[in-house]
Parts: structure tokens; sequence; C-alpha cells
């Protein structure tokens, strides 16, 4: 939590300031009562206007100040809180920006976006309402205490037994209060998560009429939710009849020895009220501790899954010290004897993996599924790491670039295509920031996707869905393409980027990068697509079963040829 607040640092000055102003409404609340006691004792009591005009007009004129302090402050106060998280909003996506996949895998995307709304709005509101009135409760308490003291000392002795009876139980019930929350934030998670996958599947859902299953899932993931929070409320809100009556007692105690004071000449009618004014004013201060400890534990619970993120150590890093005038020129690829295994799992993905792909060559991996193919192209552009060996670009070792310099000559096609909500030539751009019109148009004819969009309403500005929900799976395909394609690439990976794609317009795609210079891996299960390219290259369970063209594995390769078996017959697998 404190690695949390020191981004309150930059704000240090505004919130001394709301803190001074707060401590003036203090003042003034703990003044009011005693020259209310004044009035009463030296205006009412002896029934002299002039003492019980003077005293209500310097009364007047202290809530007039406390007026302005007030306002003051909450000017301040929303200052420090909104530019606060304004900055850990900022620092937690930058944070995020630099996780690899194996810390991403870490966190849920719904825990992520959690922690971005719910959790980081929870501490700005607390920090907000600690600035404005929290601040104010304990001290209230403090100087209501001292200032009963000062008035008489003998009818101040109440607070001395109560109020260190209920600060202790305060504790009590923040520490369990506290674990409760932690609880009540990772349901909402839950129920995030729950929201996220039906709104990402509404499609495949009513395709197989899962209404109902989902309705259960979404109203288990809910009745959690509720169930904790009900639970977490009604424990902290049951601390408040026990504080009130509590301070209620001690009211009635400080009015009936009061009244004996007074009776016997031991005190005046202006000090019981005071002393009664000052019990109340506790007893409000206290009667807000619920709710300061119901602040402060979701606080605490949301800091520290916020601290979780920030202090997360990022397992992949930026090689800073590169040499900037390095760039990838050639896109020659080499991998010796690469292993790698995912975190946490119990064997290695790829092992002991080794082949060479000269400049400008086309690459095509074939492989069950399952065998590696992804993880594969996952360690050319540094999103993992090698558990052993290395992998060579130009003849150097991708540790020796940085991640813009490596990252950047790499157009990189998913398995699962990406678009963005905006229109098409924002995603088509978004692969090369200063394209020109030309550039996107161009790559589009490449990705053979550009009659397609001409064809829409509003052509290249048609507005894209969230995800692409509005295109075709072999559209949103090209696009993807055709934003890899913008940047001229050295090195083109395309993750089994053209399965919903016919063979008329694979085959058009495959011939226009061929002016690309660039080396070409391609993942695919069609042999039809691996059969123009270059060299094909055989994986069965991360390890290389073999390389070479089409013709090399139709001679050597059994397991090739059953693919092309099950693809074209036996009669063309077998032909020598």
């Amino acid at each position: 939590m404190r690695n949390v607040l020191s981004y309150l640092k930059p704000y240090k000055l505004q919130a001394v300031i709301a803190f001074l102003l707060m401590l003036i409404e203090l003042a003034v609340e703990l003044l009011l009562p005693l020259f209310l006691g004044k009035m009463i004792d030296q205006g009412v009591m002896n029934q002299d206007i002039n003492n019980i005009v003077m005293w209500g007009s310097i009364m007047i004129g202290m809530a007039f100040l406390s007026l302005v302090a007030g306002i003051t402050n909450s000017f301040f106060s929303s200052h420090v809180s909104f530019a606060f998280g304004y900055d850990i909003r900022q620092k937690l996506f930058e944070k995020i920006q630099e996780f690899s996949f194996a810390n991403l895998t870490q966190y849920p995307t719904s825990g992520l976006v959690t922690r971005f709304t719910n959790d980081i709005r929870q501490i700005q509101n607390t920090i907000f309402m600690a600035l404005r009135i929290m601040a104010k409760a304990p001290l209230t308490v403090l100087g209501g205490v001292i200032m009963a003291f000062v008035v008489n000392a003998k009818l101040a002795i109440v607070f001395l037994i109560t109020v260190p009876v209920l600060i202790f139980f305060l504790l009590w019930v923040l520490k369990i209060a506290s674990n409760m929350f932690s609880k009540v934030q990772g349901n909402v998670d839950g129920v995030n998560r729950v929201m996220q996958e039906n709104l990402a599947g509404m499609r495949l859902i009513k395709a197989f009429t899962k209404r109902d299953y989902e309705e259960a899932r979404f109203t288990e993931a809910n009745t959690g939710l509720a169930d904790s929070t009900r639970k977490t409320f009604r424990f902290v809100e049951s601390s408040m009849p026990v504080l009130l009556f509590v301070m209620n007692m001690s009211i009635i105690f400080i009015i009936w020895y009061g009244n004996s004071q007074t009776i016997a000449g031991q005190a005046n009618v202006g000090e019981v009220v005071t002393m009664v004014n000052y019990a109340l004013r506790v007893a409000m201060a206290i009667s807000m501790f619920s709710f300061i400890i119901m602040a402060l534990s979701r606080t605490k619970a949301s800091a520290q899954r916020v601290d979780e993120v920030l202090s997360l150590d990022v397992d992949l890093l930026d090689n800073l010290e590169a040499d900037r005038s390095m760039a990838v020129t050639n896109g020659k690829v080499e991998y010796k004897r690469v292993s790698f295994s995912y975190p946490g799992a119990d064997r290695p993905t790829l092992k002991d993996m080794s082949f060479t792909v000269n400049s400008g060559e086309k690459l095509a991996v074939i492989g069950a599924t399952g065998a590696g193919k992804t993880s594969l192209f996952q360690l050319m552009p540094r999103l993992y790491d090698v558990d052993d060996g290395e992998i060579l670009v130009d003849d150097k070792p991708i540790t020796s670039y940085s991640f813009d310099q490596i990252r950047g000559s790499i157009g990189y096609v998913p398995q699962s295509p990406l678009l963005f909500t905006g229109s098409i030539t924002d995603n088509i751009a978004w692969g090369k920031k200063d394209a020109t019109t030309e550039d996107i148009v161009q790559a589009a004819k490449d990705a053979q996707i550009h009659d397609t969009i001409m064809e829409l309403p509003d052509q290249y500005e048609t507005r894209v869905g969230q995800k692409g929900v509005n295109l075709s799976g072999g559209q949103k395909q090209r696009i993807s393409i055709a934003r890899a394609l913008i940047r001229k690439p050295k090195i083109l990976m395309l993750d089994d980027s053209t399965s919903a794609l016919d063979l008329a317009t694979e085959s058009r795609l495959l011939l226009a990068l061929e002016k690309y210079n660039c080396t070409i891996f391609i993942i695919t299960q069609k042999v039809s697509t691996a059969s123009v390219a270059d060299r094909i290259l055989l994986i069965d369970e991360g390890k290389t079963l073999d390389i070479g063209t089409h013709d090399e594995l139709l001679k050597s390769s059994d397991l090739y040829q059953a693919i092309v078996e099950s693809q074209f017959g036996k009669e063309y697998a077998h032909v020598k």
C-alpha cells in the first residue's frame, strides 16, 4: 500500500493545504460548544443581551469561516485525488505494456480491468474523503476529549474509559474487514470475467442455445459477489450500534452527573451544555468510524491488488544497451538448439530445435495441433524468451537487439486476427504510424481485401466493430495481413493466417507476397500452401522431424506422406 500511496508525493503541497483547511473547520467545531457555554453562562443565565449578541456574532463569524474553509478544502482534496487517480492509472497501464506474455498469464483480463476501474476508483475516493472528512473524525474525538477536560475535568473522565475501548474495538473490526473486502474484490473479478466472456461469445452462445447455461454461470458468480458483499457490510455495519450504545451511555452519564454537580454548585449550566455538545460531537465522529473502516478496508484491499501489478517483476527486459545503429537488413533466421516451456508447464513445448531460414526464403511450418508451431513463432519477436539455445537474426542473437529493433522488423499476423474499434483505414495504418493513403491501399490490394473494401458502403472509412464483429473471418484475416504488409517487414510471420481464405484468394495472396523483400514464415495445415514454399519444416511434439522441399518430404517423411494422403488421396501421396 505504501508503494501506491507514494504517487501522492507530487501533490504534497495541495494535500497539506487541504489538511490545514480541514484543521480550520475542526477548530471551529471544537470552539463553538465552548462559546455556546460562555453565551449561556454570561448571557442567558445573567439575561445580558450584549453578551448574547457578542458570543452569537463570534459564532456566526466562525461558522462562515468554516464554510469558506470547507469549500476550499473540497477543491484541493478533489484535485489531489483525481490527479493521483490519473497518475496511477497511467503508471498501471505503462506497467502492463511492459509485461511479457508470461506476466500476462498471471492475471485474467477481468482482474486487470477491475484494477483499472473499481480498485483505483476506490483508492481515489478514499483519498478525497481522507482529506475532506476522514482525518477530521479521529481528530474530533481527540480534540473533543481535550476540550472536555479543559471545561470540566471531572465530567470528562468518562471519555478516558469509553474512547480507548472503542478504538481497540474499531482496530479489530478493521483487521477482519480488510480480509473480507479482499474476497469481495475477487468476486468482482469473477463477475467481470463472466460478463466479458459472455459478451465476446454472444454469437456462439446463441448458436449453441446456451443461454440458460450462461445465465446459471452468471447467477453463480453474481450470487457469490452478493453474498460476500452482504456478509462484509453486515459485519462492518454491526459495529455502529455498539459504538452508538457506548457513546449514548456516556452522554446519559454526563447529563446525570452534570445535573448533580450543578445542584451542588460545582459546575455551571453552560459547562454541562458544553460537555453534552462535546459528547455529541465525539459520538457523531465515532459513528463515522464504521464508514471510515469500511472505506479503509476496501481501499487496503484495492491498494494491495494494484500494488501486486505495479511491483511484479517483468521477466522479459528490453536491451537498453543495444547498438541503435544496428538493424535487421536481410531477415536471415537461425534457431540453434532452442528449447522452451511455458511458465508452470510440466514439460517443454519446444525441444532442441535447430534450423536455418535464409534471407528472402519462404518456409512453411506444418505439424499437428499442439506440436508447438505458434510457440515457435512467439519466440521470434521475443514475446517469450528461450529456456535453452538461442535464436539468431542476421547472424546476431535476438537479445542483442532492442525490442523496437527486432519487433519493428517483423510483420506478425496471429492465429486469431484481432481488429480494433475504428475504421478499416485505422486498422491497416495501425501497423505503420506514418502510413500514407497510397500505402494503405497498396497493402490492402496485396492482402486481397481491397475489392471487398470498395464494395462496403463507406469503403475504407467503414467502422469496424469491437474485435471486428461485423466482418467475416476471411475479411479479418486479410485486414490483419494488410496491417503486417504495410510495415514492409524484413520477416513476415503468418500464423495459420490464410485458413479462412479460398484457394484462389490464397494463391493470389502468396503471389503478391513475392514482391516483398522479406523472409516469410507460414504456419499452415494446407499442403497446397506448403507446397509453394521454398522449404517445409515438419514438427511434432515440439521437435524438428524433418525439413525440405515438398518433393523431398514426399520421399523421406512418412508423416508428411500421411498428411498429403489425408488431403489429396493415396495416389498423390506416393508419387515419387
